[in-house]
């Protein structure tokens, strides 16, 4: 965690530099966003994070435990080419989450033992989140109880980080407003958080590390997680406007350890990107829009068979996956509540991108691999790439980018992940802005 803590330095000292961290458990999503940082010699780190509820000691809804995830990663980065040493582990709003139904003592039993699973298994950057209430608890928390309970799960992420030895974890604190994943209504605005909001945020942490012996941990705080004032519901994007968060930019100039990391950043343009980190946001998550991109293109790619088939239909992927999302509703019921219409669109196109869930299905997994097949045996024309992928087209034509399916397919990833490798380069806000006059003239 060296670069993490380097990184923080680097940005106190007015070099505006950042990271970014893929949130996703997807094979393909973490294979394009290793390729990308391949294809940099000597270039920044990749940053992978799971979240409680993708993997946690029971198996969370992936199946794995921390150290399953950790194997799953690593032996990406081994066929990718990617030495591990680039490769940072992070755990998202690791705390009672998964367990909310419980009451605090059990849920907080509970994410000990996580904790001790993520930090064992190599997980270095840690993001304590204890601000859900549950079973029991008042809603919402007061800012003492969470810090309280977080300094609780930080001890047991530095015993576990004594025994197993390696680089000490750093940790992120605080959370973001509306929920992770993507806002379950419809939104207009935001409210940022405010610069005394986030300072109280800190000094109850603080203190309540100092009260449980954490002091010599509380210099590896290196993020907090504030609302910039970013979002996105199922049709429309909340964009960072800097000068609603000047005064909250502002307010961590102040603070010597300390950057904000910004969640919900998916589906911000690039120059909002850059100027989240040049506003001190240096730590950039994305998730979703990661997997909304590899959708896209699996969708494309369908078009593009059904066209060659002459059909219209081809191997029928997409019925596949809406059947299956039809017959097992789990994973989106509770978020697309309008008629059998508009579930359909949302189910294929909402930016809460609910379909991430349904990809490792067993019956979806064999029609994407039929579908892949068939485009394999059977190249698509420079004419339908340019219909439906014309992105891919150009890099074809141009020679970066071989026309088979799963590189068209890793390329709709790779494009999104470079706008934020992009963005945490210094001097990436002057670039963007330098651009946008340039195209206003």
């Amino acid at each position: 965690m060296d670069y993490m803590l380097n990184l923080v330095r680097r940005h106190k000292a007015g070099e505006a530099v950042g990271i970014h961290s893929v949130c996703s458990a997807h094979p393909l999503v973490i294979e394009a966003a290793m390729e990308v940082a391949a294809g940099t010699p000597g270039g920044p780190p990749v940053l992978i994070e799971a979240t409680s509820n993708q993997v946690n000691q029971d198996g969370g809804y992936t199946g794995m435990t921390p150290s399953a995830f950790r194997d799953f990663v690593h032996g990406i980065a081994d066929r990718v080419g990617l030495a591990r040493e680039r490769v940072l582990l992070g755990g998202d709003h690791l705390g009672p989450n998964a367990w909310q139904g419980e009451s605090a003592d059990s849920a907080m039993a509970k994410a000990e033992v996580l904790i001790e699973q993520y930090v064992t298994a190599g997980f270095r950057k840690i993001h304590l989140d204890c601000s859900m209430s549950c079973a029991g608890d008042p809603v919402p928390l007061q800012d003492d109880v969470v810090a309280a309970r977080a300094a609780r799960l930080c001890l047991v992420a530095e015993r576990a980080w004594q025994a197993a030895g390696g680089e000490a974890p750093v940790y992120v604190v605080g959370t973001e407003v509306p929920v992770p994943g993507g806002a379950h209504e419809d939104l207009d605005e935001l409210s940022v958080t405010t610069p005394a909001a986030a300072a109280q945020t800190i000094a109850a942490h603080r203190s309540a590390f100092g009260g449980a012996g954490l002091a010599a941990a509380w210099p590896r705080v290196v993020g907090l997680v504030v609302q910039p004032g970013v979002e996105f519901d199922h049709h429309k994007v909340i964009d960072f406007r800097p000068e609603r968060a000047v005064d909250l930019s502002r307010m961590i100039e102040d603070v010597p350890t300390l950057v904000y990391e910004a969640h919900s950043t998916d589906y911000q343009t690039p120059a909002n990107l850059a100027a989240l980190v040049a506003g001190h946001f240096a730590i950039l998550k994305v998730g979703p829009g990661a997997t909304f991109a590899l959708r896209e293109t699996l969708w494309a790619l369908a078009d593009i068979e059904a066209a060659m088939a002459g059909d219209g239909v081809g191997s029928g992927f997409k019925d596949t996956v809406l059947e299956v999302m039809r017959a097992e509703p789990e994973y989106w019921r509770k978020y697309y509540t309008g008629d059998a219409r508009s579930n359909r669109f949302d189910q294929q196109y909402s930016l809460s991108d609910r379909i991430r869930y349904y990809w490792p299905h067993p019956t979806i997994q064999a029609a994407q691999a039929r579908l892949l097949a068939s485009l394999e045996s059977e190249a698509p024309p420079l004419t339908l790439l340019s219909q439906y992928l014309p992105a891919q087209y150009e890099a074809v034509r141009e020679g970066r980018l071989r026309n088979r399916p799963l590189d068209l397919l890793k390329e709709g990833v790779a494009r999104v992940l470079r706008q934020y490798m992009d963005a945490c380069t210094p001097g990436a806000a002057k670039n963007a802005l330098d651009k946008k006059e340039l195209q206003a003239c």
